[in-house]
C-alpha cells in the first residue's frame, strides 16, 4: 500500500480538483490568490483551501501539506488569459501572469513531486515560458506527455481545445483513450432543466439564474434563431458598430446555442447574451449561472455560495468560465490512477485527503 497525494495549484472553485478526486486521485489542497473561490472549493471537495500567491507559495508549504505521502502530485493550470487568441491582439508581455508558470517550474524543481501535471489554452505552446517549463520537466527526468485535448471526447458538452501535459518520474505517461465517440450536446446537458424568464432565479435552485436583458436585447433575441447570427435581424436591431465595415466579420456574438451541438467555449462573460452565442436554444435570455457551470462539467449542485448568499455575476462568471473542466480533469485523473495503478472505489473517490491504495506493478 502507497500514500498518495495531490496539491492543486492555481485551483480556482475546484473543477480540475473535483475531477481528480471523482477518479479516484486525494487532493490534500488547492491554492489560488481569488479568496472568493474558498467557498465552493471546500464545500464541494473535502480538502483545504489557502488563499496565497504562487510566488508567495514556498517549497517548504507543499512539503508540509503532503506530509507522509509516498507519492506526490502536484496539478495546476495557470490563468490562461495571456495565452488565448483574443489576447494575442493586444501587448499582453507585460501581464503579471506571464511568470506564473516559471513559479510552477520553481515549484517543481524544489519539491520533485512524482507526477505533475499542467492544463492551459493550445496557443501557449507557441511561448517561450511553455518550451522553458517542458524543458526543466525534461531536465528532471520526468517522462512527458504533452498535447491538445479536444474535450468533447471525454463528454464535455462544451467545444473546448485544451493543451495538457502530463510527467512521471515513475515511468512513460499518457492519458486514457477518449471516451465519448458522439458529443455530448447542449440538450444532454440542460435540456430538462426547468424554465426561467430573463433577469430571474427558479425557486428550487438560485443558482439558476439568468442576467436581465434590456428592451433592446429582448427584441434581438426574439429575432434570433438557434445557431444564426446577428445578420438574421431586421436591421434596425442590428448594432451600430456591427453596421460598419470593420464590424461585419464579428458574427459570433448575439447568438443562441443548438440543442443537438456541444456549446461554444465558455467564457468568464458566458452569462451575457451578447458577449457570445450564449443566448439559450428556445428561451429569451442568456443561459443561466447553472447551466454555464453544467456545460463546463461541473455536477447540478455543485454549490459555489452559501445557501442565501449574494449572487455576483461578475464574480461567478470567472470562477465558472477560468475552471478546468471537471469531466477533463476526472480524464486527468483517470490517466494518472492508470499510470500509478490505483484503483479507487466510490468511498475513495468522495472522501478525498490523503488515501492508502493498492498499486499494480508499475510499467518502467
Amino acid at each position: 500500500m502507497s500514500r498518495v497525494a495531490c496539491i492543486d495549484l492555481f485551483c480556482g472553485a475546484g473543477g480540475l480538483t473535483h475531477g481528480l478526486i471523482q477518479a479516484g486521485i486525494p487532493v490534500v489542497a488547492g491554492i489560488d490568490v481569488d479568496a472568493a473561490c474558498r467557498y465552493p472549493f471546500e464545500a464541494n471537495n473535502n480538502a483545504r483551501f489557502i488563499s496565497k500567491d504562487i510566488k508567495n507559495v514556498k517549497p517548504a508549504d507543499l512539503k508540509k501539506l503532503y506530509g507522509d505521502a509516498e507519492i506526490r502530485i502536484l496539478a495546476g493550470c495557470a490563468p490562461c488569459q495571456p495565452f488565448s487568441a483574443y489576447s494575442q491582439r493586444y501587448d499582453t508581455l507585460t501581464s503579471p501572469r506571464w511568470p506564473l508558470l516559471y513559479q510552477f517550474a520553481r515549484l517543481i524543481k524544489s519539491v520533485r513531486p512524482d507526477v505533475v501535471t499542467m492544463e492551459n489554452v493550445p496557443l501557449v505552446e507557441k511561448h517561450a515560458v511553455f518550451d522553458d517549463f517542458v524543458a526543466t520537466l525534461r531536465r528532471l527526468g520526468y517522462n512527458v506527455w504533452q498535447g491538445v485535448v479536444d474535450c468533447t471526447q471525454y463528454g464535455l458538452p462544451q467545444t473546448r481545445r485544451r493543451m495538457v501535459i502530463l510527467a512521471s518520474v515513475i515511468g512513460p505517461i499518457e492519458p486514457i483513450a477518449p471516451t465519448h465517440e458522439k458529443p455530448q450536446t447542449v440538450k444532454d446537458a440542460i435540456g430538462k432543466l426547468p424554465a426561467i424568464e430573463a433577469g430571474s432565479a427558479h425557486k428550487n435552485d438560485a443558482f439558476h439564474m439568468s442576467s436581465r436583458l434590456s428592451d433592446l436585447n429582448l427584441e434581438r433575441i426574439r429575432a434570433s434563431r438557434p445557431g444564426g447570427t446577428w445578420r438574421d435581424w431586421p436591421k434596425r436591431l442590428v448594432a451600430e458598430c456591427h453596421r460598419k465595415e470593420t464590424g461585419r466579420t464579428y458574427p459570433g456574438v448575439y447568438g443562441r446555442m443548438t440543442w443537438d451541438d456541444p456549446s461554444p467555449t465558455i467564457t468568464t462573460q458566458f452569462y451575457g447574451f451578447g458577449n457570445g452565442r450564449f443566448g439559450h436554444p428556445v428561451q429569451d435570455r442568456g443561459i443561466s449561472l447553472r447551466e454555464g457551470a453544467i456545460l463546463q462539467g461541473f455536477p447540478k449542485d455543485y454549490a459555489f455560495v452559501p445557501e442565501g448568499g449574494p449572487t455576483h455575476f461578475k464574480v461567478l462568471g470567472r470562477m465558472i468560465g477560468n475552471a478546468v473542466p471537471v469531466v477533463l480533469g476526472e480524464a486527468i485523473g483517470q490517466s494518472i490512477a492508470a499510470h500509478l495503478g490505483i484503483e479507487a472505489g466510490r468511498e475513495d473517490r468522495e472522501k478525498g485527503g490523503v488515501a492508502d491504495v493498492a498499486r499494480k506493478p508499475l510499467v518502467a
